[in-house]
């Protein structure tokens, strides 16, 4: 009894380190994974989640988008479901859709975008670059700087260049003509 009180104490201490204090978490049997329930939970952010997550729910929340990189540990994921959330749908929406057209096709149709006003309602799959037009405003304005700057030095280069096999074609016509007046 004392052995079985001690395994039951340390799974649930183990549960805890592991379980997202906003979800429900239940093991699927010893090395197996876990079944993550963040459900209807109100979050507005994706929750710390355990490696071995097998499946995840996050559906019915707050979430409006996912930080690159946050799902990337979750290698051996099964199922997941996000659907109802209020979805973002611009350039920041990028990391999910690549990630979900990995994991989970059937999940990434199930999203439908809240916002931006001409995404509403859109299935997240269905966004193509050209809907995301956004992200060009992305680029850094040094970027633009540096691009002008550097066309303004090449075509000042190219000016040169010309100039200089312009002057030499004078120049030899110029030597000819003195040679041939003596």
């Amino acid at each position: 009894a004392v052995v079985g009180f001690a395994v039951s104490l340390l799974f649930h201490m183990t549960q805890a380190e592991v379980c997202p204090p906003s979800c429900n978490c239940k093991s699927l049997g010893e090395m197996k994974g876990w079944h993550i329930d963040c459900s209807s939970r109100k979050l507005t952010e994706v929750p710390a989640l355990p490696v071995n997550t097998k499946r995840l729910y996050l559906q019915n929340n707050s979430l409006t988008s996912v930080p690159p990189g946050a799902l990337d540990r979750l290698r051996s994921l099964e199922e997941v479901k996000m659907f109802d959330n209020p979805w973002n749908c611009d350039c920041h929406i990028l990391y999910l859709k690549l990630w979900l057209e990995d994991i989970s096709a059937p999940s990434l149709a199930n999203i439908r975008c809240a916002t931006p006003a001409p995404m509403r309602m859109k299935s997240l799959s269905q966004l193509t670059g050209n809907e995301l037009g956004i992200c060009k405003r992305l680029l850094p304005i040094k970027c633009l700087e540096f691009f002008w700057r550097d066309l303004i030095l090449i075509a000042g280069a190219i000016i040169t260049l010309i100039s200089v096999a312009w002057a030499l074609k004078f120049s030899k016509k110029l030597v000819c003509q003195i040679n041939l007046s003596q």
